[in-house]
């Protein structure tokens, strides 16, 4: 069976699927589809004598809903676009990046995986009906359990599989507090280094092989996962340092990544940076005494390079880690103050290693963030991974006011997946009321009509209270590129808002609808 994929319309007009009406010989419209969506084709339907240049497409063909729509010709294309998906994950970030090569050889990588079961939901429901579930890399930017505790039941979930898992070095071993988990600091000089960092399988195996000594510990028991998964191969560290990343051009990519692999897009690593010590081994800075300071700066922090657009993954950056990264980026001994003129200077030169059109925000939009920064990556939008069930007032209001201050152009675009987010709370008070009465009555009237409504209903609310996950997409072929999420209504007709950026001759960018 053939298929296609919807295109992205050039006088950016939404795009649907339409439903033939035999009765008035015409098509109704059904649903609106996104560019990238995957479309089944029949390429052997008889179309009526009226319906022409259209195609047919054979609509959710493996579930009792199947039937057939039709979509313009014009409206499809044999190729996909790039995409990322940052996923509702609650409090924490969650990210699924999807190559745009043909499925047979797509490449899949899960940055992070939030606090709960999210992401193990929608890996399980995106990829369970065309392909299996054998992903190529899984990435634990760091030891904060927002970011690596939903990887849990994914690597105890041996239908899933990765063929590496990397994480930044700095595994949270089950003994002591603070840096001691890490296995302690080395002094040189004035500062101080994490040296005993695990870049291998062996040492993965060597803190996490055996259970016995965990406790209540949270990190340990992830790992301890990963290493009983038979279709997880490798683990190893990524970082800027040589034996963790390819060396091109003065630049350091993810492994299979790197420009010379001959992909129409590259991914680059900014961090961790790892310096050597006398031994040419692998080290990180402590960058504060702030154990989690130091772990959360430490993030792996990823730039990806796609034809004209780049989309930066800000990891739980934080203003020493920010500064750190800016002095190490342009060859600065200090960081200068806003007053001194080599401030902006510095800030230009960073830019050629940070700058972004479109930025995960980091630390959930905390405002432990530099002013320098933002303005080094200066996107036209920010996404904003953060939740509601937390004590953190992510992502700070401040926060808010200096990203619209520092993106791009006239209107910066703010999006977060708590804000994108609807409930259905009122609902749910409907639904209770009713169980209650369905309840009392049952005793005395048991109708196989009424349990059958007290069934449903109770189904319904033992579903989470979110009726429309805040989950934000990023597509692009490297000449377009969208941003968008869901309507908070549900309508089929009504399914998806976006904002489609491009960017001119002159490297300038525009919010184009």
């Amino acid at each position: 069976m053939a298929h296609k994929f919807v295109d992205l319309t050039k006088d950016g007009k939404k795009v649907y699927l339409y439903e033939y009406n035999a009765n008035t010989d015409t098509l109704k419209t059904k649903r609106q589809v996104l560019w990238g969506d995957w479309l089944q084709i029949d390429e052997n339907h008889v179309f009526p004598p009226s319906i022409t240049n259209h195609l047919a497409v054979n609509w959710a063909p493996n579930s009792p809903n199947a039937m057939t729509l039709y979509i313009k010709e014009e409206h499809t294309t044999d190729e996909r676009p790039l995409e990322i998906i940052f996923l509702d994950v609650g409090q924490g970030d969650g990210a699924v990046l999807i190559t745009p090569e043909p499925r047979e050889t797509e490449r899949v990588i899960v940055i992070d995986a939030g606090e709960g079961e999210h992401m193990h939901d929608f890996l399980k429901g995106r990829f369970e009906q065309y392909r299996d579930k054998d992903f190529d890399f899984a990435v634990l930017t760091h030891p904060d359990k927002d970011h690596y505790l939903g990887f849990k039941s994914i690597f105890a979930d041996h239908e899933i599989g990765f063929k590496t898992v990397y994480q930044n070095g700095l595994v949270e071993r089950p003994v002591g507090s603070g840096f001691d988990k890490l296995g302690g600091l080395t002094p040189d000089g004035s500062l101080f280094y994490m040296e005993d960092l695990a870049t291998s399988r062996n040492d993965i195996e060597t803190h996490f092989a055996s259970n016995a000594n965990f406790g209540s510990k949270v990190f340990p028991p992830v790992m301890h996962k990963a290493l009983n998964n038979p279709n997880i191969s490798e683990f190893k560290m990524l970082s800027t340092h040589i034996n963790h990343s390819t060396q091109e051009n003065s630049r350091k990519y993810m492994p299979g990544f790197a420009p010379s692999d001959g992909r129409s897009y590259s991914i680059e690593v900014l961090g961790p940076v790892a310096e050597s010590n006398n031994n040419g081994d692998p080290r990180l800075r402590r960058i504060s005494s702030n154990y989690n300071k130091t772990k959360n700066g430490h993030s792996v922090i990823l730039r990806l390079h796609f034809g004209k657009f780049k989309i930066l993954f800000g990891g739980d950056l934080n203003t020493p880690a920010e500064k750190f990264l800016l002095q190490h980026y342009t060859n600065r001994d200090s960081f200068p103050r806003k007053t001194n003129p080599d401030n902006q200077l510095m800030i230009q030169e960073a830019r050629h290693w940070f700058g972004a059109d479109i930025m995960k925000v980091c630390h959930h939009g905390a405002a432990d963030v530099t002013d320098e920064f933002l303005q080094t990556v200066n996107p036209g939008c920010f996404v904003i991974s953060s939740g509601d069930h937390e004590g953190h007032v992510h992502p700070r209001p401040d926060l808010l006011g200096r990203l619209g201050k520092f993106g791009r152009g006239e209107s910066p675009v703010l999006l977060s997946t708590e804000l994108q987010r609807s409930t259905r709370e009122k609902e749910d008070e409907d639904i209770v009321a009713q169980l209650r009465r369905d309840i009392i009555k049952v005793q005395t009237s048991a109708t196989q009509t009424r349990k059958d409504r007290i069934e449903k209903n109770i189904q319904k609310l033992a579903k989470n209270n979110v009726d429309v996950y805040g989950s934000i997409y990023v597509k692009t072929d490297g000449n377009r590129l969208i941003t968008a999420f869901k309507f908070e209504e549900k309508s089929d007709k009504k399914k998806w808002f976006y904002f489609e950026y491009s960017i001119d001759n002159s490297g300038e960018l525009h919010l184009t609808s």
